[in-house]
């Protein structure tokens, strides 16, 4: 149950007035810009890469520029990205009839013992799942006994990129980053480096995962056409670092579809996630390589949507941005946050306990006093945490009481 906002943890009068939600949103306006650039010389990259690459390889398509929106392009933060590139030649998916068992190492020899079987937001990708597929896919350097080895697969891509990054004389712009076997370069933009992870998709448009069983029974939100025009766009496997047999269920293009129409009702769902985010990256979770993500946050929306389908409980903006905090305070501080769509999926499994408590006690803090956002002393904590500059953002007063410094231009969602 949502407690009253007269009492202390719900007490906002202080964050209801106009100069708060102006000066917040000011701060989005300007975040907003400053990605949208980055995001334009990221896409003109992108191309040269994925052209290249496509022109080495068949089976890696090539992301086109758009000047307008690009859907292969994630903002998980000011500096950090994920660029899915769709791979060319697997169509007419079907789900898998029955369960083998596997018994190869990545390099082909076999095991004496079985894998161990996908969970949650995992599957196995067999090219007998596709009615047509390229000869390339049965290839060894990509398949093991019929599968599409996510690890064989960025580990040719990977080399594919290395190859582009010299052909397109990138080299001083863009360099490739060591983590494992995923695809992580580092990029120079006129804001800032950046980093970007490159995962190669497979799409399947044609169907909806059957370990996502969505909506739930009863559910008001989103309406039922609307759900069943989301799951029409089907979802997507990617290749990504931390898991070598195993494809990631990925649904990028339905939570875009649910977001485009957040608010046609007349809410402020959209604005109450901006301003979320924009004190995630300044007070409760700054860096690079911060532990909450943009695609956490958009998940903690989703879930309190749904408890709260109806366009009344969306007509003040404060109360909207104290129902996510407190939905993201009660994640973060119990160390789990479903997937919108896969239930048995938990977003923070790989995160560590300490990165979480942390989090959790400044959103805490938060949460006793939002109204300290605008009585606390003018003031801006610089990055050596000594000067002062008056006329602050309440935002940035509250920072500083907390005690967090800022760092210039590098906070990421």
């Amino acid at each position: 149950m949502e407690p009253p906002l007269g009492t202390q943890q719900g007490a906002m009068q202080p964050l209801v007035a106009d100069s708060f939600e102006a000066c917040l949103l000011n701060k989005v306006d300007w975040r907003r810009q400053r990605v949208s650039q980055m995001v334009e010389e990221v896409q003109k990259v992108v191309y040269q890469l994925t052209t290249e690459i496509s022109n080495q390889d068949i089976r890696f398509q090539a992301i086109p520029y758009s000047p307008m929106y690009n859907g292969n392009i994630t903002v998980l933060g000011p500096s950090q990205f994920l660029v899915t590139v769709p791979v060319r030649g697997l169509a007419g998916y079907r789900e898998a009839r029955e369960q083998r068992w596997r018994y190869y190492t990545l390099q082909g020899a076999r095991l004496h013992c079985p894998l161990r079987s996908p969970e949650g937001l995992l599957q196995w990708l067999e090219v007998q799942q596709f009615a047509k597929n390229l000869w390339q896919w049965h290839e060894t350097d990509v398949s093991i006994e019929g599968d599409i080895v996510p690890a064989k697969v960025l580990q040719v891509f990977r080399k594919l990129v290395e190859n582009a990054i010299e052909t397109c004389h990138l080299s001083g712009k863009v360099s490739m980053l060591t983590s494992g076997i995923a695809v992580h370069v580092a990029m120079e933009t006129s804001a800032g480096q950046v980093e970007i992870e490159l995962a190669p998709e497979v799409e399947i448009p044609t169907a909806w995962s059957k370990r996502a069983p969505w909506p739930r029974c009863l559910s008001r939100w989103p309406s039922a056409e609307r759900a069943k025009c989301i799951k029409s766009f089907g979802f997507s496997l990617l290749a990504r670092w931390r898991w070598h047999y195993h494809w990631q269920l990925s649904f990028l293009q339905a939570e875009r579809v649910l977001l485009e129409q957040l608010d046609e009702d007349g809410g402020c769902r959209r604005r109450c996630l901006q301003a979320l985010r924009q004190l995630k990256e300044d007070v409760w979770c700054p860096g690079r390589r911060p532990v909450i993500t943009s695609h956490h946050l958009q998940t903690v929306l989703f879930w309190t949507c749904e408890k709260y389908p109806h366009a009344r409980d969306w007509r003040v903006f404060s109360k909207g941005l104290l129902r996510l905090a407190r939905k993201l305070h009660k994640c973060v501080r119990q160390r789990f946050l479903k997937h919108f769509f896969v239930r048995s999926g938990n977003l923070l499994e790989h995160a560590t306990a300490a990165e979480l408590d942390a989090v959790a006690q400044r959103l805490g803090l938060f949460l006793k006093d939002p109204g300290g956002l605008l009585t606390l002393p003018s003031g801006r904590i610089s990055a050596d945490g000594s000067s002062q500059v008056p006329d602050s953002c309440p935002g940035e007063r509250h920072q500083a009481a907390m005690g967090i410094t800022l760092t210039t231009g590098t906070s990421e969602a």
